[in-house]
């Protein structure tokens, strides 16, 4: 009897402390850990390969590679027109580029830069996503309002369907639905995959020019960047608004990590990071604020070790009163924030 009952006390204290190790890294602090300089210019979207374990940033005239283990920077990957998003495909081993200087979306080997094909699209092609149901490529056209699906096998244009409106961020569900924030609209599409239709347009009544998009598939939520300083949290199966939470001025993007429940919502107004619990379908709290860069808007997760990449610079005041402000020469940096 005294050895059941000292092998069940053993066992719940290894639970116990297992429990409190997996809880451990979610409930400390995060900062920034690290930074890593690199080239001058403006960005826009970073996309994350955990194959090969790089940071891809569309650094305006070219793609920026860095290497997050050793902190090897490739500045001009292959270049780019006005480029938006390099998503990194199925495998790692090759990107595609929307170049929204061109209407294009290029496809190029992600580890030499050499380009395999140059794919016309919609006006403007902004974000892109890899649906893994039909097995295309989605790029989402800003100016012209539509998708043009694309095989990345092939390298082929393969059909386009019209949705209106400013096409921002999307996402897929992987079971044959993509979520595409339209910004002018303050709505969410709904796409069936495999109908290639705009199946629901969901209205998001407190959401101000949504841009990023982030999916948690474990419990079926969609997390909206919007331009009024919130985050609004949308159930992907009724569309219907969970909870709207606060975050910083001008954010621009959305991602979670499904392995450690936490969201992410960066802010280049006031340089912030906001880090909101997932816990269940319906409860999704801000747990944190953490203070990046001004200009700080975008960025990527790395899944493995729950670090984050924010892609920054300093800025000079603007030339003229109410101008557009400059970046310093020689600021630009990736902030690594992390435990």
């Amino acid at each position: 009897m005294k050895t059941k009952l000292l092998a069940v006390s053993v066992l719940a204290l290894i639970t116990a402390t297992t429990t409190q190790a997996l809880a451990a890294p979610a409930s400390t602090p995060m900062k920034i850990v690290d930074r890593i300089a690199g080239p001058d210019g403006g960005w826009d979207y970073a996309s994350f390969d955990p194959v090969h374990r790089r940071l891809y940033v569309a650094h305006g005239a070219a793609v920026t590679a860095i290497e997050v283990d050793t902190g090897k920077v490739t500045p001009a990957l292959v270049a780019a027109q006005r480029a938006h998003i390099a998503l990194p495909l199925p495998g790692g081993d090759e990107l595609l580029v929307t170049n929204g200087g061109a209407n294009t979306a290029t496809l190029v080997d992600a580890l030499t830069g050499v380009v395999r094909a140059t794919v016309p699209t919609g006006q403007n092609p902004d974000a892109a996503l890899f649906d893994p149901a039909s097995g295309l490529a989605f790029v989402m056209n800003g100016r012209s309002g539509d998708i043009t699906l694309i095989d990345t096998k092939t390298a082929q244009a393969v059909g386009s369907i019209p949705v209106g409106g400013k096409l921002e961020f999307g996402v897929s569900d992987g079971q044959g639905r993509v979520f595409v924030n339209i910004e002018d609209k303050s709505e969410i599409a709904v796409i069936d995959t495999a109908t290639r239709k705009v199946v629901a347009l969901w209205a998001m009544a407190g959401c101000d020019e949504p841009s990023g998009l982030a999916y948690a598939a474990d419990v079926h939520l969609l997390i909206a960047a919007c331009a009024n300083s919130k985050a609004e949290v949308v159930s992907s199966v009724s569309g219907k608004v969970v909870t709207s939470l606060p975050v910083g001025e001008e954010p621009d993007a959305a991602f979670y990590d499904a392995q450690r429940h936490l969201a992410y919502v960066p802010s280049g107004g006031n340089g912030t990071l906001s880090v909101l619990a997932v816990r269940g379908p319906k409860d999704v709290v801000l747990v944190q604020t953490v203070q990046t860069r001004l200009g700080a808007r975008t960025g990527a997760l790395d899944p493995k070790t729950g670090k984050i990449y924010l892609p920054s610079a300093e800025y000079d005041s603007p030339a003229q009163p109410g101008g557009r402000a400059r970046i310093k020469p020689g600021s630009f940096a990736i902030l690594v924030v992390g435990r």
